[in-house]
């Protein structure tokens, strides 16, 4: 992990987080006193689930898997975190600690911002609050369409709707899967490896995807698509 503390702007350039777009300059000298620019090497952890809070991070480049830690020490994982994508925005809220972990997938740079400076531009500027509610609605959408996969789906349903969500997720114009292990798959969709690469081995006899070493390619995406309704 390398630590930079130069004045270069992370919240600036063009970077897709609009809610930054409606700082002022005073508000934008604000986050440039109280941030601090780290990269990540691909495994290591940009937060720990029980972990003290100091810091909402903020994605400026690379990919990283959002997870959470059950009871039997087994991962479930939530979701891919992309650049211009918050993380620990709940610290924001006077959360004192992480909710869940989040671990590179590959090398990525992050801005880590006092949660204390973006607690006051939540009070003082309403539009820059506008657009965290919609990342947090955002969010917790795409957490209520995991639970219903897992509450009502069987594992069939469950994996295709993990294949759909990361071929939808591309980075420098590259598949996720490759940065994923069978086990990392399996944990998405709540399922053992052994009856992921099971499943996997059976979309692919049926043509629906083609496995390549570690990467998988999905060929019939509607059929993926009638199986998730189907469930």
């Amino acid at each position: 992990m390398k630590t930079y503390t130069t004045l270069d702007d992370c919240v600036l350039g063009g970077l897709s987080a609009p809610c930054f777009g409606n700082l002022l300059p005073e508000e934008i000298d604000l986050v440039k006193d109280s941030k601090i620019q780290v990269q990540f090497r691909k495994g290591e952890n940009l937060t720990k689930q029980g972990a003290f809070a100091s810091s909402v991070l903020f994605v400026v480049e690379g990919l990283v898997r959002q997870y959470i830690v059950g009871d039997t020490n087994r991962d479930f994982n939530l979701r891919i975190i992309r650049s211009g994508e918050f993380i620990g925005l709940s610290a924001a809220f006077s959360k004192h600690t992480y909710d869940y972990s989040t671990i590179a997938l590959q090398e990525t740079l992050a801005c880590l911002i006092e949660k204390d400076a973006i607690a006051g531009l939540i009070k003082s500027n309403g539009n820059f609050a506008y657009g965290l509610i919609n990342r947090y609605y955002e969010n917790d959408s795409s957490l209520y369409g995991t639970i219903r996969s897992m509450m009502y789906k069987q594992m069939h349903g469950r994996l295709a709707d993990v294949l759909l969500y990361l071929d939808s997720i591309r980075y420098n114009n590259e598949s996720v899967f490759g940065l994923l292990s069978r086990t990392e798959i399996a944990d998405f969709a709540g399922l053992s490896t052994e009856s992921t690469v099971k499943l996997l081995k059976e979309y692919e006899k049926d043509g629906f995807i083609k496995l390549i070493n570690k990467d998988i390619e999905v060929l019939k995406r509607d059929d993926l698509i009638e199986i998730s309704k189907r469930g």
